[in-house]
């Protein structure tokens, strides 16, 4: 299934924007997951003046499948790292973070400090910003969890990415259940705190499958879905076994809502943290209207 359909569309266009997020990335010696994963929005986003920064290095410990982040031996922890990343948000006048990171299973405490060192470093040059973490799994260490969470990041996200029979192919050295724990965790221990997490479409999965996981991401805690399109990164990775339409997209995100989502990103072309800042106001304002009416 190698043909695009007419709804995928890559963008490459750039302008000015484009320019000094990339300097600002280059300059201050950082990695973002637009690039190592080949993010199809890298062009908008950074058209826009938005990058998602990545920790902790370019190589990943793991190797999920759908990926194309170099798996292998990380190098040392660059602990000068959540400075530069606040210098460089700070040079781009964000106003959302998105931080996210490679699994460093090498790590006594995964990289959880980083994140929480990176936050407090934003919150110094951009007290108010908003801040979104996108973490691992920290092998589902609670108290790993919590060095990140006692950070005060406005979303913490953490991604379930496939439904639970091919966790195994596509997430090999993850689980679903753990990751659920992980999402049940973070809304529980800081519940003012808003959970994100999301899934892709595309890797064989059934539409049934996709519902039930919807439903088991809720029961978790989980305010925020995004739900996005598989692409095959390069020949080596698994290929595309369907590509959903964009109606299709709509009508989960219309199952979603029914469900008690509060925020609901559903297409093709969604990604993590695509349009993220977007997302959280949509669910504060309706968490806040909810509240007024109980």
């Amino acid at each position: 299934m190698s043909r695009l359909p007419r709804w995928i569309r890559l963008s490459r266009d750039t302008d000015q924007h484009f320019a000094s997020v990339t300097a600002q990335v280059r300059g201050h010696a950082l990695n973002t997951v637009c690039e190592s994963a080949k993010c199809p929005n890298r062009g908008e986003c950074w058209n826009n003046g938005t990058a998602t920064l990545m920790l902790l290095g370019d190589v990943c410990t793991r190797s999920c499948s759908f990926c194309a982040i170099s798996p292998g031996r990380p190098g040392e922890l660059d602990i000068n790292e959540p400075r530069r990343a606040a210098r460089a948000a700070a040079g781009m006048k964000l106003n959302y973070v998105v931080l996210t990171s490679v699994n460093r299973d090498d790590l006594p405490d995964g990289g959880a400090n980083v994140f929480a060192d990176t936050i407090r470093e934003i919150r110094k040059r951009l007290p108010k910003a908003g801040i979104e973490v996108l973490t691992p799994d920290f092998e589902g260490v609670d108290e790993l969890i919590d060095i990140v969470l006692d950070a005060l990041p406005d979303v913490y996200n953490h991604n379930v990415e496939t439904v639970a029979r091919l966790q195994a192919v596509i997430r090999p050295q993850a689980s679903y259940g753990r990751s659920l724990a992980v999402l049940n965790h973070a809304s529980k221990y800081r519940p003012q705190r808003v959970v994100k997490s999301g899934i892709m479409l595309g890797l064989g999965e059934r539409d049934d499958e996709v519902l039930e996981t919807m439903r088991d991401m809720r029961q978790a805690g989980v305010e925020l879905l995004t739900l996005g399109q598989y692409l095959q990164p390069t020949r080596k990775h698994p290929p595309v076994q369907r590509y959903v339409t964009p109606e299709a997209f709509e009508e989960l995100a219309i199952e979603a809502r029914k469900m008690g989502f509060l925020g609901v990103a559903s297409g093709p072309m969604v990604r993590s943290s695509y349009r993220a800042d977007e997302l959280l106001k949509s669910a504060l304002e309706l968490r806040a209207q909810t509240l007024a009416e109980v």
